[in-house]
């Protein structure tokens, strides 16, 4: 068994706190460092099997060279090997920076990963699966779009599912719905629909796990540019797209190879070898985020620490919610689901509550109309949006709108309705003279059957049941995410030169 241990380098709060120049830095001079208790613990239960089995126990840390006690600590204490990628982590500021460059026109969100995250299907391979394929659709849009992309993953914390209704029948048999694994689980048993609190704290360990894993992925080499012709998933590689992502790879490598000519290389410039996957999840519990807020001791301000990113659903946007008070009371960048029963004097009041500075990347306006509403609605909020001045950061969802039912049972979405809405998104914005930031999927790095359709997969109503296996609504797989993404380039192209 080998045992990977992410953890964190901190100061120990029992030491005397100061900062210096005008309280805008923390110092550190005479403050002891520790490894973060939770991060121990989870050290101390990996000694534990390595004791009782025989595992191999490896712990790795991001951050600078000041971090190498706390690696060598947690060799003292029993681990067999220490790693430390040297890279400063970022907060939700950075982000909120990013996102407000996508409001300007200056880059493209990209938001993407599980309907819902499950607790079987945890583990390395699945995570680092889902990361080569925003890799890949991101270094397709930056290089044939010609934009820099904002990447956000549904992931680390994408666990609460909302449902249209509090009970599923089968065969004259009611019982709770399933509303993600935070919750209940997906078997129809009395038993199995029964909340739990302690999965609770489940999905917070699974959370933390996959961001330290992300982070790795991120510093750790796999981002490197060079390494741009490995983040193709071997099942992709057997069809056209595998061939045209290869075509494209090589376009890269070439570059690549004439920047080092001009002495422009990986190790010397951070930005070849290392990226940033920012996390993100709608906040739908309300208890559990509440129990991750904190208070910067800084600036006074809330942030939400379980995401750089969060969302509200279109089930949870009303004024009156309770939803709309936490989310105007955090700083992080939010965003907001926006579909066909908004109205556009509602959206302006939502817009000034959450916005009230009117400040660029601190709202997403998610829309998620399907494919056949969202010619009809969505040209009339944008309109009202753009005359009222509002800095808001337009992304599509052309997922939750096009969702179906097969004949033979099986929810899915169909490919060809999937584009229809981004391109119809696009032309809108064209039409209007704004800029059409983002695109926001359920996807998976898996080679799933479960939405109909694109030239790549030719997945039909018949073969849904083939491969199967999300914990709720139909993703992409990395097949239909990879052409789409070419599709989108194209179209972002010529977005961006009509915005110019």
């Amino acid at each position: 068994m080998k045992i990977l241990v992410c953890i964190s380098h901190v100061p120990d709060t029992t030491s005397k706190i100061n900062f210096v120049n005008g309280d805008s830095e923390f110092d550190t001079n005479g403050v002891q460092f520790v490894i973060n208790p939770n991060d121990e613990f989870g050290l101390t239960r990996a000694i534990w099997f390595k004791e009782q089995q025989g595992a191999n126990v490896t712990v790795v840390n991001v951050g600078g060279a000041d971090a190498e006690a706390t690696l060598r600590k947690a060799l003292a204490i029993g681990a067999d090997e220490a790693i430390r990628i040297n890279a400063n982590p970022t907060d939700g500021m950075f982000v909120a920076k990013q996102l407000a460059d996508v409001v300007n026109g200056k880059a493209f969100l990209l938001q993407g990963g599980d309907c819902a995250e499950s607790f079987a299907s945890f583990n390395a391979t699945n995570i680092k699966d889902l990361f080569k394929v925003m890799m890949q659709m991101a270094v397709v849009l930056t290089f044939s779009g010609g934009c820099p992309v904002v990447k956000v993953g549904r992931v680390a914390g994408q666990f609460a599912k909302p449902r249209s209704a509090d009970f599923e029948e089968i065969d004259g048999i009611s019982l709770p719905s399933y509303r993600g694994d935070i919750i209940n689980d997906m078997e129809f048993t009395e038993k199995a629909r029964n909340p739990r609190a302690k999965k609770l704290l489940k999905a917070y360990n699974q959370s933390a796990a996959t961001m330290n894993l992300l982070r790795a992925f991120s510093r750790g080499g796999m981002a490197d540019l060079n390494q741009v012709h490995l983040w193709n998933l071997d099942f992709v590689k057997d069809n056209y797209l595998g061939a045209k992502y290869e075509e494209l790879s090589n376009k890269i490598s070439e570059s690549l190879t004439f920047m080092k000519a001009c002495g422009i290389t990986s190790e010397n410039t951070p930005q070849l070898n290392q990226t940033t996957l920012f996390t993100s999840h709608e906040a739908l519990l309300l208890n559990y985020e509440q129990a991750l807020t904190r208070r910067d001791s800084i600036t006074g301000d809330w942030f939400n620490c379980a995401a750089h990113m969060l969302w509200i659903g279109d089930r949870t946007r009303d004024l009156r919610d309770a939803h709309i008070e936490y989310f105007r009371g955090i700083n992080n960048p939010i965003g907001c689901k926006v579909g066909p029963s908004m109205k556009e004097d509602e959206l302006i009041q939502l817009i000034d509550t959450l916005n009230p500075n009117n400040e660029a990347g601190r709202l997403n306006l998610i829309v998620r109309m399907g494919a056949n509403k969202v010619g009809d609605f969505f040209p009339k909020l944008l309109q009202k949006v753009k005359s009222e001045g509002k800095n808001v950061l337009w992304s599509c969802d052309p997922m939750h709108g096009n969702t179906i039912k097969a004949d033979n049972g099986y929810k899915t979405r169909d490919f060809e309705a999937i584009l229809s809405e981004v391109k119809q998104f696009f032309q809108i914005h064209n039409a209007e003279g704004t800029y059409a930031g983002g695109i926001h999927l359920e996807m998976t790095g898996q080679n799933v059957t479960e939405c109909t359709g694109s030239a790549s997969s030719a997945v039909t109503q018949e073969s849904l049941s083939n491969r199967y296996h999300t914990q709720c609504d139909p993703r992409l797989n990395a097949d239909q995410a990879l052409e789409l993404s070419f599709m989108i380039a194209n179209t972002l192209k010529e977005a961006r030169k009509n915005l110019v």
